[in-house]
């Protein structure tokens, strides 16, 4: 984020996706993992709280694989970013799929937390916090936008050593699973300082899962190890 710049976003970060828009939904291109995870997400979702009929916001939506099955599930969605290239081929993937209910905006999650407080049942934000700036603002802006007694679901990777060899070692350089760079150790963030962000931000911790990756079978699993990716739930106060 430049010093003229308000907005809690990193040029670099957007680029960087936004190049790749035109892949989001190959399910054999880089994104890959991100459909096969998607299930995983959804399910752990859904067991704690019922989407159907819910107001839905997926923060950080990118070309639209969370928005669009949380929508086919039966909620309300918005999906929003700040990539104009990832959300368009959202909007076009809803089109020619015919998903009901979803719609996408170009704007950072700060500002529609002022122009939308307390109005979202259900907010997520996947594998978001790790690109940007400030997550602790991310975390406040979500927070703000989900209704008393609503729920807010999270996923990034853990800061450590282990962390650094699977994510980013194993991940893009040795199994090729993501292109080379997508992540930066240094903004990973702990499970003890998203607990702070979620407590300052008046969110109750509910519950958290890990996630794992054999790469003999090529599948994700959710698990009790939060080392590496792991996601959590908390509801507003």
């Amino acid at each position: 984020m430049t010093a003229s710049s308000s907005v809690n976003a990193d040029p670099a970060e957007l680029a960087k996706f936004s190049e790749l828009a035109h892949r989001w939904w190959d399910t054999e291109s880089e994104f890959a993992p991100l459909h096969r995870i998607n299930p995983l997400r959804l399910g752990w979702i859904e067991s704690q709280v019922s989407l159907a009929g819910k107001r839905a916001l997926d923060v950080g939506c990118g070309g639209g694989i969370l928005a669009d099955s949380m929508a086919r599930q039966g909620a309300k969605v918005l999906g929003i970013d700040l990539a104009t290239k990832a959300l368009r081929v959202a909007q076009l993937h809803a089109l020619e799929a015919g998903t009901p209910n979803v719609e996408y905006r170009e704007v950072s999650v700060e500002a529609l937390a002022i122009e939308q407080p307390d109005s979202f049942d259900v907010v997520t934000c996947m594998e978001m916090l790790e690109h940007v700036p400030d997550p602790g603002s991310v975390v406040r802006s979500c927070a703000e936008l989900v209704k008393p007694g609503g729920w807010v679901f999270f996923s990034t990777l853990n800061r450590n050593a282990k962390s650094f060899m699977f994510a980013i070692v194993g991940a893009e350089y040795v199994l090729n699973l993501l292109p080379r760079g997508t992540h930066e150790y240094l903004k990973f963030i702990r499970p003890s300082e998203l607990a702070a962000f979620c407590r300052s931000a008046g969110l109750e911790w509910a519950e958290t899962r890990g996630l794992d990756y054999n790469p003999l079978l090529r599948r994700y699993r959710l698990s009790q190890d939060t080392s590496v990716n792991y996601l959590v739930a908390a509801r507003r106060r």
